[in-house]
């Protein structure tokens, strides 16, 4: 499980010259709630919204940048 979001960063990073990541981890907020640690009181009882962990990556490209002329000499 934890092989997945290093291989989204990994190959994030190759791409990184072309715009930019943000990478989001819940875990450690989860961690640090009690009620969540300790787990379902009650057996196939649904996990509350704060205590789902979640892992994200996006990916954004600038639009705006200028082709490169190699027509021109010095």
């Amino acid at each position: 499980m934890r092989t997945l979001p290093l291989a989204i960063v990994a190959a994030t990073l190759l791409l990184g010259a072309c715009g930019s990541v943000e990478y989001k981890d819940t875990n450690a907020d989860v961690d640090k709630r009690p009620e969540c640690v300790k787990g379902s009181l009650h057996p196939g009882e649904t996990v509350p919204p704060w205590c789902e962990r979640s892992q994200s990556a996006t990916w954004s490209s600038d639009s705006k940048a200028e082709p490169i002329d190699f027509g021109k000499k010095k």
